[in-house]
């Protein structure tokens, strides 16, 4: 698990279709209980299991957490976190049922998973899509799911602050979660957090340790642009440059008198990936600037393609529009002088950190 940080490579997502959905409306008027016994039956338990062939003792490594059924055809949503990695998935139904499921795709990055499970003679019930665009902070939510093995729990909350990047991430992705204050322990990763009409707006995924009443939610909108590509590819496909750090104004450093430019500040380079082959620098000098940590002495990608990234806002624009097998120009800052290097990009693999970890963090999945 590593400190979150801004990468170059993230956020570049595909489009999606053909998932059904319906906006959430304020004129819902369904009581609690009532609203428990419409989607609950859509909801499951997981627990998973894999032997780690490199050890002698405690060879076997166990998970549990909660996903949701959204097609009748027995697709199940739940968090990557829960699922990946694992030799052996067990879905338990709301009925008791336990079955197999098969891991039809999955994507570290985003933290989702889609799982499939054979149909019952009795069919399924279904959970439906939200909008999580339209949510507003102060909105009632609900989350329900499997709290340390406590099938079905209920929890009740408001949506606490929306567009909410953690401090610290397993996956190091720059994600904008939702953030609630339903309460989400272990076992709550990949359950429903619903509104007020029953809709899904978010898969909850994380909590943050020492922390109450402070949980996080991936929002069902990035789901649902990236299931059609999970569920036909097994992965999501994006283009990778290879580079971690974050944006940064050469205005934030001058108290500390280091000649820095405008841009993206490269801290972590991915061995093997594009940026590392074109020789591009990482970090090597670690300071904290009023809270906030630098790894400094590392190249600064000022221009992409001859745009300059003077501002967050473009840069995430230009990096959504990159693709594989783009070929990508990057004008960088290094030791006073600009130079420019050129990248073809290919898909980004799954990489090692991407697996889930077990090391303690101040931000944790909750499985």
């Amino acid at each position: 698990m590593r400190i979150l940080l801004f990468s170059i490579f993230l956020c570049i997502i595909s489009l999606g279709f053909g998932i059904p959905e319906l906006k959430a409306s304020s004129n819902c008027t369904n009581s609690i209980p009532e609203l428990f016994k419409q989607v609950s039956p859509s909801v499951v338990f997981i627990s998973a299991a894999s032997i780690d062939p490199f050890k002698v003792i405690n060879r076997l490594k166990s998970a549990i957490g909660s996903g949701f059924i959204f097609t009748k055809d027995g697709l199940i949503l739940t968090n990557s976190h829960v699922v990946f990695g694992q030799q052996l998935i067990i879905v338990t139904l709301d009925d008791g049922k336990k079955v197999v499921a098969k891991l039809v795709g999955v994507d570290p990055i985003l933290d989702l998973a889609v799982l499939r499970i054979p149909l019952p003679p009795e069919g399924l019930s279904t959970a439906t899509f939200g909008d999580s665009d339209a949510i507003q902070i102060g909105e009632d939510v609900l989350a329900i799911g499997n709290p340390l093995g406590l099938e079905q729990t209920l929890t009740r909350g408001i949506v606490s602050g929306i567009n909410r990047i953690l401090p610290e991430s397993p996956l190091s992705v720059t994600l904008p979660l939702i953030q609630t204050d339903a309460a989400i322990n272990l076992g709550n990763s990949g359950g429903p957090l619903i509104n007020l009409c029953g809709e899904v707006i978010g898969i909850n995924a994380a909590t943050i340790i020492g922390a109450q009443s402070i949980g996080f939610a991936v929002p069902i909108n990035i789901a649902k642009e990236v299931i059609p590509q999970l569920v036909e590819k097994g992965r999501v496909i994006r283009p990778w440059v290879g580079v971690h750090g974050k944006p940064i104004k050469k205005e934030a450093l001058e108290m500390m008198n280091v000649p820095l430019a405008d841009g993206f500040l490269v801290e972590a380079v991915e061995p093997g990936s594009p940026a590392d082959r074109a020789g591009i620098r990482g970090g090597e000098l670690p300071i904290t600037i009023i809270g906030t940590e630098f790894l400094l002495g590392g190249d600064v990608i000022t221009e992409i393609n001859g745009q300059s990234l003077d501002d967050s806002e473009k840069l995430m624009k230009l990096v959504r529009s990159l693709k594989v097998g783009d070929k990508v120009s990057l004008t960088l800052f290094r030791d006073m002088k600009t130079l420019t290097v050129e990248l073809d990009l290919p898909e980004r693999p799954i990489l090692p950190g991407d697996l889930p970890s077990d090391t303690p963090r101040s931000s944790l999945p909750v499985r």
